[in-house]
């Protein structure tokens, strides 16, 4: 891929659209059941540009959380325009509305967030931990090379849970369709960086698969959760979670750095660094369609600075 360019501006694919997320704006586009393409743009909260949010690997804590805040929204957004069956509100719903009113959404929306990374917290990192300590409880060893196999071994499973998920993920249909969109969200940056005309003709020959994407950090987060853990001594289970709940900021930090480094420089070091993500993604997108890809088009052009400079990587 030719690349004059590396950009800031990443996205998400969303319910039948993309949200892209520039230096200034977040923009949603969605294609409607009428065909119509609706783009939503919302100005990017002050908080993500303050200076403690720029220092590195407090940066990467603070660039995960505002994905997956931004993430939800754009889901909300995305689902909210296109036509699905809704069900009749309950009493519990009615109950919500009445109590919370207006702030009611951004509730939601806050507690989707804590109860995702909860659960993603539970399944790849706690969860492999537990297992392993069932696994090797019959040995007595607390040496630092037991310590060091049995973090190789927690990460093993780690890895293994989390290929297990997206390719169980990536069956059902409706993902499917969602992958799609994620494919051409990638292709349409890749024309972007390439310096090329944001046209469905220029984007189509690109490719779907891009080095700075949120799966490739989340393969680099399993690996350096390997490094850093294999350090830390097997006492018991309950050490070993707390441990490992505290130092999962950490992790993300030094993932985002490792991520940001890799999409600065091209050698041969980067692209080792960068090819088990980029083999990830094989399963994580999928070929979109022109349609798709003017959805992705549309977002992209309404976050793109006037300033060229703004959006550099």
């Amino acid at each position: 891929m030719s690349c004059k360019r590396k950009t800031s501006i990443g996205g998400q694919a969303v319910m039948e659209g993309v949200m892209m997320l520039g230096p200034d704006n977040m923009a949603i586009s969605v294609r409607k059941s009428d065909g119509e393409i609706l783009t939503d743009v919302r100005p990017v909260s002050k908080a993500s540009k303050s200076k403690i949010a720029k220092v590195p690997i407090i940066r990467g804590c603070v660039g995960f959380f505002r994905s997956m805040v931004t993430g939800v929204k754009a889901l909300m957004f995305s689902a909210d325009q296109i036509d699905l069956e809704e069900e009749e509100p309950t009493k519990f719903d009615k109950w919500l509305e009445k109590v919370f009113g207006d702030k009611l959404k951004d509730i939601v929306i806050y507690f989707s967030v804590i109860l995702s990374m909860c659960l993603s917290i539970g399944m790849f990192i706690l969860l492999p931990t537990w297992i392993v300590s069932l696994i090797t409880s019959i040995f007595k060893e607390t040496s630092t090379l037991a310590a060091i196999v049995k973090s190789l071994m927690e990460g093993v499973i780690r890895i293994a849970i989390f290929l297990i998920y997206l390719s169980l993920a990536a069956r059902l249909k409706d993902i499917k369709r969602v992958f799609e969109y994620h494919g051409a969200e990638h292709k349409t940056i890749a024309c972007y960086e390439a310096g090329e005309e944001l046209t469905v003709e220029n984007a189509r020959t690109k490719t779907r698969l891009h080095p700075r994407c949120g799966t490739s950090f989340l393969f680099i987060v399993m690996i350096v959760s390997i490094i850093c853990f294999s350090f830390l001594k097997w006492d018991n289970v309950l050490i070993r979670t707390v441990t490992r709940l505290a130092l999962m900021p950490v992790v993300a930090g030094i993932s985002y750095e490792i991520i940001k480094f890799a999409g600065r420089h091209d050698n041969k070091f980067t692209r080792i660094i960068s090819a088990p993500g980029m083999w990830l993604q094989k399963i994580t997108t999928n070929e979109p369609d022109d349609s798709q890809l003017e959805v992705a088009i549309a977002s992209m052009k309404a976050v793109i600075p006037e300033n060229s400079e703004e959006d550099k990587w």
